[in-house]
């Protein structure tokens, strides 16, 4: 008889048991109105739970108005936002799925309109905001530049990630992850690219990464003990001069005692002009090596699209689980087909069991 294929086997987290180590990875959907979640949502996430996901996140989720990506994200900034949240969470657990939470901030990269309308800047003549960030440099030199944070500004955002995790909380959500990569707010504040600061949030490695250890700090004193809490992190800049590999583990040491379980591990973002080297599972080495140096739990992600080869990552140590975007989108299903390829048990739904013997 063959082994379970180690992708199948559960992952218990804290007070969380994931039913196999497949994970819909947080993309954005930019079909909001005011940060609400709608029907859109609930399918978009719903149909992913059906299909066999073990662990579902949600695109990211602004913890305050300022710190959307564009003006149709997701929003989790008040309170007003949790009832239809806990609508998408209570259907993703009846069909044996987690649901997860991506708490974001965009920081400079925020107030741009979605993907199929240009991504360019909204001015705030047309309903844009003014964008902050560690440092006024913007993203891209034509763009406008961000507003520098002030400290008190920094530990109001703080705050903020904190109240979202609590709102995730009374939501139904049982995974928190906190978004750091792609250039985002905390992960301007980690690069020396894109933090030129002076103070005890700038300079050295240590101030760099200050933003990052509070909102660890504070959304794992607003988040359950029994919860899993991960962050996602950009394991290297691509760029020379940037954020390193070196950086990340030393980071993943750092957020580990402060009760993080799990890094994400992407990569790039931060600048426009990063030499990404993008191929099947390219970003699986970065999840290795934070996971064997660190000791803490990884996820990887990027162009993992096949079944063996997600098992692999997971059979080989590289990686604790696999996190699928664009496959997904592809097909919702990926889990329940990836099951009957490997030959492994998942769990299809009754109503849908007609086509799966």
């Amino acid at each position: 008889m063959l082994d379970m294929p180690d992708l199948f086997s559960p992952l218990t987290i804290r007070g969380v048991t994931i039913r196999n180590r497949i994970a819909v990875s947080p993309m954005c959907e930019y079909s909001s109105d005011d940060g609400f979640a709608n029907d859109w949502h609930l399918v978009h996430l719903g149909s992913r739970a059906v299909g066999g996901a073990g662990l579902l996140i949600t695109e990211a989720a602004a913890v305050e108005p300022r710190g959307r990506i564009s003006p149709a994200d997701l929003g989790i900034w008040k309170d007003a936002h949790i009832e239809m949240l806990a609508r998408i969470t209570r259907f993703i657990r009846e069909q044996g799925g987690v649901p997860g939470i991506q708490l974001a901030h965009a920081g400079r990269k925020a107030s741009t309109r979605v993907p199929w309308e240009g991504d360019a800047v909204v001015p705030e003549s047309e309903g844009g905001w003014q964008t902050v960030a560690p440092s006024p440099i913007p993203f891209r030199p034509q763009e406008p530049a961000p507003a520098e944070l002030t400290t008190s500004e920094i530990r109001a955002i703080v705050e903020a990630f904190a109240a979202a995790a609590r709102r995730a909380l009374s939501a139904g959500f049982q995974v928190v992850e906190i978004h750091a990569a792609h250039g985002y707010l905390i992960d301007e504040f980690l690069s020396p690219l894109t933090n030129h600061r002076a103070d005890e949030y700038g300079g050295s490695f240590d101030g760099r990464i200050r933003l990052a250890l509070e909102v660890a700090a504070a959304v794992r004193a607003a988040w359950p003990d029994s919860l899993p809490l991960f962050m996602r992190i950009s394991a290297i800049d691509w760029v020379e001069d940037g954020w390193q590999l070196e950086d990340s583990v030393e980071l993943a040491r750092r957020l580990r005692p402060l009760g993080v379980d799990l890094m994400d591990c992407s990569s790039g973002g931060v600048v426009p002009h990063a030499k990404m080297q993008i191929g099947p599972a390219y970003q699986t080495p970065f999840a290795e090596r934070i996971r064997r140096e660190s000791g803490i739990l990884t996820g990887a992600v990027g162009m993992i699209t096949e079944p063996h080869q997600a098992d692999g990552i997971i059979r080989a140590g590289q990686a604790d689980i696999v996190l699928l975007a664009r496959e997904f989108l592809r097909d919702p299903y990926w889990p329940l087909h990836a099951a009957k390829a490997l030959g492994a048990s998942a769990g299809v739904p009754k109503q849908y069991r007609r086509a799966f013997v």
